[in-house]
């Protein structure tokens, strides 16, 4: 893999100045030559490196041994160059190599180079998306793709957001229902507001109930919502429980479902809950975060029929797709400006109304943000390298691993599926030969709770391996691995298979 710098042109070398500011601590050529040296670092270490399955996916030291290493004490005195170099060649080595095809332990891995040049250029940019005047090209930007997202879920009109996070995203649309219930919220506060109550599934995303103590509405007045076997929201008790609410006093007003649990891959049936919605006049807040990108694929969208229906969408693209950390899109299929009625304070030193241009680009007051980073161009730039198409076989392909992966869990011993993935979340006991069938021992559930965080252990500090493990109701610690990164290969899976059998062998 060859990279060139951004900062030369045909590899030769820079003028000693760019401009003519001065700097009172550092020489301009100085420092443009040192940020040149220290891409040459992250490319090394991060890009080529950390995508090399002969190389560690991390390298693990203790806390107190990592402290000393990296040297994190801030002091009076600046340093010397080539120990800055060392520093960021540090922090690169001893980081989690996120991009590496054997990273398998969150909902975020791989990279994509288009992508990441975006990124490189937003923090070059270092601009605010908040107005026109200071982000013009990202305000039509960030407009158009939203706009190209809203059209997967089904939605010719409506509104949007990029949000740091798909929590926030899901916080979001709490606060919007709660507002189009309840305006004098904004102005008279909590006091004049009934009992509210949320409903969701136990296999919902945390931020549910974190978005609830952090708005006032208290978790106790999150309404859990029972499962089948699989984790899919059963309809039929939603309508009881918001009938039960309404009984004991309760308003309800928004049912948070998921599309792509975070343990399971879970879909819940949309167009069931939605036609609950619908007969108790809820806000249907659909949390895609993970799921939200089978939307591109014509053979896997079937899994989110119903989101049409939906009022809101949280979708993180920098997971399924690879659009790089954060990249969280909150889709509305409002069109009264909801958002920005709900979120503004009409502040006249950055929304006058009298700018020569059209003060509806200036979008900073739908946020509760000031200052908001720019999170569109990652996801823009790749698109337009490879298409709706590419994006689509992208998807085509993590199912397509995982099918692979679980046909040759079944081949071997010790194997032990939680069930079927309809996604591709891959959840799995490993059963050490010591454990096989000794299935009705007393002690086989505690012996088994026991292997997964072991192997994990092992794995980390040989630094082969990362996937992850819990619990998870009645059922002790199992493996979850989530398959997605276009990087990753059949080579890849076997080797997932045979490491996690050497190192739980003797268990």
């Amino acid at each position: 893999m060859a990279f060139m710098s951004p900062l030369s042109s045909e590899g030769q070398k820079m003028e000693p100045a760019l401009c003519d500011l001065k700097d009172p601590l550092i020489n301009h050529a100085e420092g443009q030559l040192f940020l040149n040296e220290a891409f040459k670092i992250i490319v090394e270490e991060v890009l080529c490196k950390g995508t090399d399955v002969q190389q560690k996916v991390c390298e693990w030291r203790e806390p107190d041994e990592l402290a000393r290493l990296l040297d994190l004490e801030l002091r009076d005195a600046g340093e010397q160059q080539d120990r800055l170099l060392q520093r960021v060649r540090d922090v690169a080595k001893y980081s989690v190599k996120t991009s590496h095809p054997r990273f398998f332990n969150q909902q975020f891995a791989g990279v994509d180079y288009h992508s990441l040049a975006g990124r490189f250029l937003t923090e070059a940019l270092n601009t605010n998306l908040f107005t026109y005047e200071v982000a013009p090209v990202f305000v039509l930007m960030e407009t158009e793709v939203l706009r190209s997202l809203r059209q997967l879920v089904g939605w010719t009109e409506g509104d949007g957001i990029f949000c740091p996070g798909g929590s926030t995203s899901t916080v979001y649309a709490m606060n919007l229902a709660r507002y189009r219930l309840f305006p004098e919220v904004k102005s008279q506060g909590l006091w004049a507001l009934p009992r509210l109550a949320i409903f969701t599934s136990p296999e919902s995303h945390y931020s549910v109930r974190k978005g609830a103590a952090f708005l006032g509405f208290g978790t106790d007045n999150v309404i859990l919502v029972k499962v089948d076997e699989r984790g899919h929201m059963i309809p039929e008790d939603l309508d009881e429980k918001i009938e039960l609410s309404k009984s004991q006093g309760a308003v309800p007003f928004l049912v948070s479902c998921t599309a792509g649990t975070t343990v399971q891959g879970a879909f819940d049936p949309l167009d069931g809950i939605a036609d609950v919605c619908d007969k108790h006049k809820l806000w249907l807040h659909v949390d895609a975060a993970w799921g939200g990108s089978v939307l591109f694929s014509k053979q896997h969208r079937h899994l989110m029929k119903g989101v049409d229906r939906a009022n809101s969408v949280a979708w993180n693209l920098h997971k399924m797709l690879a659009a790089g950390l954060q990249c969280s899109a909150l889709l509305l299929k409002d069109t009264t400006d909801l958002l920005k009625r709900c979120h503004s304070s009409n502040a006249s030193y950055l929304f006058q109304q009298d700018k020569f241009y059209d003060v509806n680009l200036d979008i900073g007051d739908k946020s509760v943000q000031c200052g908001r980073k720019v999170d569109c161009l990652k996801l823009w730039l790749m698109w337009k390298a490879v298409g709706s198409s590419g994006l689509e076989q992208r998807v085509d392909k993590a199912f397509l691993l995982v099918r692979y992966l679980v046909d040759q869990m079944k081949k071997r011993d010790g194997f032990h599926l939680l069930s079927e993935p309809e996604f591709v979340n891959v959840c799995f006991w490993f059963i050490p030969p010591s454990l096989r069938g000794k299935e009705g021992n007393a002690d086989y559930q505690n012996k088994l709770a026991k292997v997964a965080p072991t192997i994990k252990e092992r794995m980390m500090k040989r630094g082969t391996l990362m996937v992850g493990y819990q619990p998870l109701g009645d059922k002790v610690n199992f493996f979850r691995v989530t398959v997605f990164s276009h990087l990753v290969s059949h080579k890849d899976m076997d080797f997932f298979l045979d490491e996690i059998e050497r190192l739980g062998s003797d268990l």
